[in-house]
């Protein structure tokens, strides 16, 4: 009887088979798609003595999955993740694969580009400079400024040597003084968005007092 079972109809059984097959990766593939992403590259384990320069900031990321997911898929969801724990100074070169994409739950990776990225580690420097305050307009009619005092008068920058070496001030955001005729307290920004360094403050009180011609 159980070789019947096997021997009997066995072309149909075989085709059965094949179809069922077919029909699992249909249900399995079906609502798949995929997406081409910017992927923001983060660095970790930095050695406290160095400081990253000249690094690309994104790499492009080729995401397969379910669309519903793919629809909710933010940048900020998925990065590329490179570890610098075992990095010196000097230029680098580091390759990129599929472990080094942080992904949520069922999506895959289909292709990184590049595949490696460049970069340059310098040496952390950090130092004291002083805050030049940026006035723009004039008071009122019949007064002048008298005296301007900023507190802190200066601020302390980190970064890379080849950065903090170049900076010798830090300037605050424009203050308008214009038709003033009585003292002004002003909590300005430092505008440093023009460089890659960081500060301990991002923001300096500025008194400036006026007096009558």
């Amino acid at each position: 009887m159980k070789r019947n079972f096997f021997t009997t109809n066995i072309w149909l059984k075989i085709a059965s088979l094949i179809l069922a097959i077919a029909l699992w990766f249909f249900v399995i593939s079906s609502g798949r798609s995929g997406i081409i992403m910017d992927v923001p590259i983060r660095f970790i384990n930095i050695p406290a003595a160095l400081e990253v320069v000249d690094a690309p900031k994104t790499v492009s990321v080729g995401i397969e999955g379910q669309e519903r997911l793919l629809g909710k898929l933010k940048q900020n969801n998925i990065s590329a993740v490179i570890d610098l724990s075992k990095s010196r100074t000097g230029s680098a070169v580091f390759s990129l694969s599929r472990q080094n994409i942080k992904l949520p739950g069922t999506l895959t990776v289909t292709r990184i580009s590049p595949q490696a990225i460049s970069l340059i580690l310098e040496e952390r420097l950090e130092k004291y400079v002083p805050v030049k305050p940026v006035i723009i307009g004039l008071p009122a009619e019949g007064f002048e400024i008298d005296k301007i005092k900023i507190a802190p008068e200066t601020v302390r920058i980190k970064g890379a040597r080849s950065v903090i070496t170049r900076i010798h001030t830090v300037k605050t955001e424009p203050i308008d003084i214009t038709g003033i005729s009585k003292n002004l307290k002003y909590n300005a920004y430092l505008d440093i968005t023009k460089f890659n360094v960081r500060v301990d403050t991002l923001e300096v009180q500025v008194n400036i007092s006026v007096r009558k011609k």
